[in-house]
Order: C-alpha cells, then structure tokens, then sequence
C-alpha cells in the first residue's frame, strides 16, 4: 500500500486477462504505427483539431504491448519504483500479459492511479545533484502508452528547428544544423545558447494542462495525465534509507517521464 492509499501493482499479481486478444511484437508495432500516422495526419491538416475519443488507444492492446517493449528495452528497466518490481522479475515470472491485463483492467474501469515515485539523486558535472523520479513498472508503462498516442498529435505543431523531446532527433542533429547555418551561403555569425533553469522542478501544472488541451479534448486522457503530475515523492532518507513521503507541488513534476517531455517541449 502507498502513501496515497492506492495498492502497488505486485509483479507477480494475478490478473484475468479475459478474451483480450494481446499480439505478438511485430503485428503491435505495426497497429500502433498506423494508428500513429492517422493522428499525425489528422493533426497536420487541421492545426484546430482538438481529439476526442482517444483514451481507449491508451488501454488498447496493441498500444500496451509496444509501451511494455519500449520499457523492458529501456536501460532504466533494472532500476525499480517503490513496488521494488523489475522488468526482468516480471519476464521470469511469466507475468508480462498478466501485468498488462491488470493494467488494461485499471484503465477501462477508471480504477487505475499513479503511484509515488522514488526519488534518488544523480550527481552533475558540476558538483550538484540532479533529482530524478523512478515511477513503478506500471506507471512506466501507462506513461509510454500515452507518449504513443499524444506524440504524433503534438508532432504536427512542432517547427522544423525543434529537437527537444522529439523522436528521431538529438542534440547531434542541432549541432550539425548551427554547423550548416554558420557556414556556407547562410553565413550566421552568432550562436546563443541558454537554459531554463530546473524546468520540470519550476513548469506550471496549469500552464501545461492548457497547452495540452489547445489538441486534447479527451477528459480521461487530461484527467490521466493531471494524475501523473499530481503524484507524490518518496525519498530515501538516512543510514537506514528510510522513506519520506512529499506531495507534489503546483510548479513542479514528479517525475520527467513521457507524456511530461511531450507536454513540455510543445509548451516550449
């Protein structure tokens, strides 16, 4: 039980999968990029559209098995949340179509509630200390199905010379573009470069929910996504790591995690 009375999802936790049809790796890739290119198309061609309607895509099978594979495949899948479950632990059990039909279950009845998040503290270049957010397995994936229905919306309103928090995209790619813009016919002479100070510590919960409501008008994909922002901190304190539980603040976000980095890249 976590500090905000929800029930960790075990692991190993039995769950009636029912007649939910869950496909293999490949035909789920392929579903979700299709059903990827329409969004973004629809999206590209009414820069008003608001979407409606898209919440069952979050608990849609499909949607669900790439989102388990984007997060098993993670480096961060060893690192566990406060339920101390892992990738690998869930794999050993034969409990993956077990965890995602629980979590299916949760979604389709509104029952389903993000956890505390674990805090650790990552040491920086420069001597500080980065805080950093580990949701549960189950967040984790809850998170990386909604980044699988809200990026190609969100996409089509990004401008070419935007490389945060975008896929297919990195810091290289900016390098090499201020190489090309400072050389050659274009022959600019001036690069600035700046930084928002603890962005996801500092970002307005109110600002963010209004930039993701100008595309999204489906109530139990803001209401998800609200629940994520609002979702406590668990910190270890002490010789005998012992845990502290913090609500989460108005200006700040538990956890950078998916659907977050979306958010605030567009409202960037």
């Amino acid at each position: 039980m976590c500090q905000s009375g929800r029930k960790v999802m075990s692991e190993d936790a039995p769950v009636n999968t029912g007649a939910v049809a869950w496909p293999d790796d490949f035909t789920a890739s392929v579903m979700v990029r299709r059903m990827q290119t329409k969004l973004h198309l629809w999206a590209a061609r009414d820069e008003g559209r608001r979407f409606d309607d898209l919440f069952n895509l979050v608990y849609d099978p499909a949607f669900l098995v790439v989102a388990w594979e984007r997060v098993s495949t993670n480096k961060g899948a060893s690192t566990p949340g406060i339920d101390k479950a892992t990738a690998a632990g869930v794999e050993a059990r034969d409990g993956v179509m077990g965890l995602l039909g629980r979590i299916r279950e949760e979604l389709k009845s509104g029952s389903f509630r993000p956890v505390e998040v674990r805090r650790v503290l990552i040491p920086k270049s420069n001597g500080r200390l980065r805080k950093l957010g580990i949701p549960t397995l189950a967040d984790r994936v809850v998170q990386a199905s909604l980044k699988l229905v809200l990026e190609p919306i969100f996409e089509a309103d990004f401008k070419p010379c935007s490389y945060g928090f975008r896929p297919n995209r990195r810091a290289h790619d900016a390098i090499a573009e201020i190489h090309s813009l400072a050389s050659g016919a274009s022959n600019y002479h001036w690069v600035l470069e700046a930084d928002i100070k603890a962005c996801f510590d500092e970002i307005s919960h109110t600002a963010l929910m209004d930039r993701l409501r100008v595309r999204i008008k489906d109530k139990r994909v803001c209401a998800l996504v609200r629940a994520f922002l609002k979702s406590g901190v668990l910190t270890e304190l002490g010789p005998g790591r012992h845990l502290h539980w913090y609500p989460a603040r108005r200006n700040s976000i538990p956890v950078a995690g998916e659907y977050c980095a979306v958010s605030v890249g567009r409202s960037l």
